[in-house]
C-alpha cells in the first residue's frame, strides 16, 4: 500500500508522527515521508533521531494555516495524514480564535491544497471529543470531521478521497492521564487525584492508532469514519496499576471533561457497520453508494452507542499493568 509512495504528515513531529514513521519504515518501502510542522526545534531533534533514514525523510517548516506553503509541500504527494491540531482543551478555551484558525481553517486549507495538487487519499485524525462536543476543542474537531467528509463531494469519483479516523487519548501520549500520574509518582507522592470515581476511558496504543490510519488508507472510498474496537478501563484501576495501594482523592471533574469517551453516538447508528476489529461510520450523502461498503461487516442495532462506559471489553488492574509494559515499556 505505501511502497514507493510519497506521504506527508501534518503535525508530524508529535507522538503520532514519530510512531507512524517508525511503523512505515519498518513495514514498507516508501518513496518519501514528508514531516510538515511549524516547530523547527522538534524537526531538528527528529532529524537527529532518524539520521540513517534521511534519504527517505524530508522536513518542511510550515503551518496548516498557510495554504500556499501547504500547496508547495504537497507537490508530488500521494497520501496525506492530517495530524496537526491544537489539542489542549484549556488552551483552546482560552484561545478560541487560535483554535479555530488551526483546527477549522487549517482543515479547509488541507482540503483545498490536496484537491488542487491531486493527492490520492487523505486521512484526518479526529477525537472522541468531536462527538456531542462540550468544549471548543471538540467543537472545532466536529466541524473538521464534517469538512473532510463533505470534501469528497468536491473531488468527484476519481479525485481525492478524504476519510477520518477517530480515537480518544492515546495511552502515554502528551496530555493523557498516564504521564500526569507518572509525574506525581516521580515526585515521590503517594496520592493520585481522581476527577471522578466513575470515570472510564478507552485504551489505544500508538501502534494501534497507526494501524487504524493505514487501514483507512487501504479500505476507504471517501467519507467514512474508522473507529477501532478497543478495551475500556476505569481511571481508578489505572491509578492502582501505576501506584498500588495509593490514596485516590476525588477532586471533581474539570470543565469541558466527560465521564466517558464516546466514539459512536446513537444518532449515527443507522450508518454504522461492525467488523472484527473496528467500526465504520459510513457517510449519509447523496454521492455515497452502498456498494462501497466494505464486505464482512454487519449493521449495528438501532440506538447503538460505542462508549467507554458501556463497552463489552474491560481491562483489569493486572491487564493494565501488562499493557503498561507491552505498549509503553513502563516500569515502576
Amino acid at each position: 500500500m505505501l511502497n514507493n509512495k510519497t506521504i506527508l504528515v501534518t503535525g508530524g513531529t508529535g507522538s503520532f508522527g514519530h510512531h507512524f514513521v517508525d511503523y512505515v519504515l519498518q513495514h514498507y518501502r516508501p518513496k518519501k515521508i514528508i514531516i510538515y510542522s511549524r516547530d523547527e526545534f522538534k524537526q531538528f531533534n527528529m532529524q537527529n533521531d532518524y539520521k540513517e533514514y534521511l534519504d527517505v525523510l524530508r522536513f518542511f517548516i510550515g503551518d496548516v494555516r498557510d495554504k500556499e506553503r501547504l500547496a508547495r509541500a504537497l507537490n508530488g504527494v500521494d497520501y496525506v495524514i492530517h495530524a496537526a491540531a491544537l489539542k489542549q482543551v484549556p488552551a483552546c478555551e482560552y484561545n478560541p480564535i487560535e483554535a479555530i484558525k488551526t483546527n477549522v481553517n487549517g482543515a479547509i486549507n488541507v482540503i483545498d491544497a490536496c484537491l488542487d495538487r491531486g493527492v490520492e487519499k487523505v486521512v484526518a485524525l479526529s477525537t472522541d471529543k468531536s462527538v456531542s462536543p462540550i468544549n471548543l476543542y471538540g467543537s472545532t474537531k466536529m466541524v473538521s470531521d464534517k469538512l473532510f467528509a463533505a470534501a469528497n463531494s468536491y473531488s468527484g469519483v476519481d479525485g481525492t478521497k478524504f476519510t477520518v479516523v477517530r480515537y480518544g487519548n492515546v495511552a502515554g501520549s502528551r496530555g493523557s492521564v498516564i504521564p500526569f500520574f507518572q509525574s506525581i509518582i516521580d515526585r515521590g507522592e503517594t496520592k493520585l487525584p481522581i476527577t471522578d470515581y466513575r470515570m472510564t476511558r478507552f485504551w489505544i496504543s500508538l501502534e494501534e492508532g497507526v494501524k487504524l490510519v493505514i487501514k483507512a488508507l487501504e479500505d476507504s472510498h471517501g467519507g467514512e469514519t474508522f473507529i477501532s474496537k478497543i478495551p475500556s478501563f476505569k481511571i481508578t484501576d489505572l491509578a492502582q496499576a501505576m501506584l498500588p495501594g495509593c490514596e485516590m482523592p476525588e477532586v471533581g471533574i474539570r470543565e469541558g471533561e466527560k465521564l466517558h469517551e464516546v466514539m459512536v453516538p446513537a444518532e449515527d447508528s443507522a450508518h454504522v457497520y461492525e467488523y472484527e476489529k473496528n467500526y465504520i461510520i459510513y457517510p449519509n450523502y447523496d454521492w455515497w453508494h452502498d456498494e462501497n461498503i466494505t464486505p464482512g461487516g454487519k449493521l449495528v442495532e438501532p440506538e447503538f452507542i460505542y462508549s467507554s462506559g458501556t463497552n463489552k471489553e474491560w481491562l483489569s488492574i493486572e491487564d493494565i499493568k501488562a499493557k503498561l509494559l507491552t505498549d509503553l515499556d513502563y516500569h515502576e
